[in-house]
């Protein structure tokens, strides 16, 4: 019986027609467990009344109707809004610096790039409170203190709304810089110099290798980055909540999730919550669909 067993497993982990199907099946059990139940879950919840335990009511479409609220707009703007400034940040200035780091003639790379690259293995929650200490409202403050110095009234930075979005920009660039400049590291590398060589015969300056070589040849690199930032910007939260706590000036710095997490835990609206969640997943769903078919991704390639 044991020996016919043994056969049976063997046949499965050696078989080239099932063996690939045994190596995958974890994945797709974590995909079905942690991905696709969940959200199947939340698109049933987003139609309830969520009370309790097998007390949910059917309301149909009354948590999409309340969501046309001021609170919401608000958070959505500043979601978008968000996302916009490290797009525009995040992706051109990582490059330039990535070129930098990847060229021959500069000294120290592997110093620079560990230093680059270090604020992205501290935590969000330690950052966002160094940030919040550096940028605090007392005339104590480390920044209020310079400004003092040169006569300058202490400013309120986090109650300021004008000077909200301006910090968690910031914080992301100081956090974010240098994952991204690993990423486009690595498809510089891959980058045959004979490329560079073949455009300096040509007459191509700096610029025009970085154009019409460099460029280019990012592209899968770039369409990535932007991929993962437009979800990072548009589901923004932790650094929002160590700053604010959800509860900012005029709601200068509530987010998409942050109005989630306020609905679903803080008020206990699971339903509504659910229904926020799923626009937000067909926001980014549409945006990244859009950029995506903008380079050209769904296009098919000549044979």
């Amino acid at each position: 019986m044991e020996k016919k067993q043994n056969i049976i497993v063997n046949k499965f982990l050696y078989s080239s027609k099932y063996a690939p199907y045994v190596f995958v099946l974890p994945f797709i059990l974590s995909f079905f467990i942690f991905f696709f139940y969940p959200i199947i879950s939340t698109c049933i919840m987003s139609f309830q009344d969520v009370v309790g335990v097998g007390q949910n009511k059917f309301i149909g479409l009354k948590n999409y109707n309340d969501l046309l609220n001021v609170h919401f707009y608000t958070a959505v703007w500043n979601s978008v809004r968000y996302c916009f400034w490290t797009l525009l940040l995040l992706i051109p200035i990582p490059i330039v610096l990535a070129v930098f780091l990847n060229s021959k003639a500069l000294v120290a790379k592997k110093f620079f790039r560990a230093t680059i690259f270090m604020p992205a293995i501290t935590s969000v929650v330690v950052a966002g409170i160094v940030f919040r200490l550096i940028f605090g409202e007392t005339p104590g403050a480390p920044l209020n203190t310079i400004l003092g110095v040169f006569g300058i009234s202490p400013v309120e930075w986090l109650r300021n709304e004008n000077t909200a979005m301006p910090l968690l920009v910031l914080l992301a660039m100081w956090r974010w810089t240098g994952i991204n400049i690993i990423y486009f590291l690595s498809g510089l590398q891959n980058i045959p110099t004979e490329l560079y060589e073949s455009a300096e015969i040509d007459g191509a300056n700096v610029f025009n290798k970085f154009r019409y070589v460099t460029v280019p040849l990012l592209k899968p690199i770039i369409i990535y980055v932007l991929t993962i930032s437009i979800y990072g910007g548009l589901s923004m939260f932790t650094e929002s909540f160590v700053f604010w706590q959800n509860h900012s000036q005029n709601d200068s710095g509530l987010t998409i999730v942050g109005y989630l997490y306020q609905q679903g835990f803080e008020n206990g609206n699971l339903g509504f919550a659910s229904a926020t969640g799923l626009v937000l997943l067909l926001i980014v769903i549409t945006l990244n669909l859009f950029q995506l078919k903008f380079f050209g991704m769904f296009k098919k390639e000549d044979a």
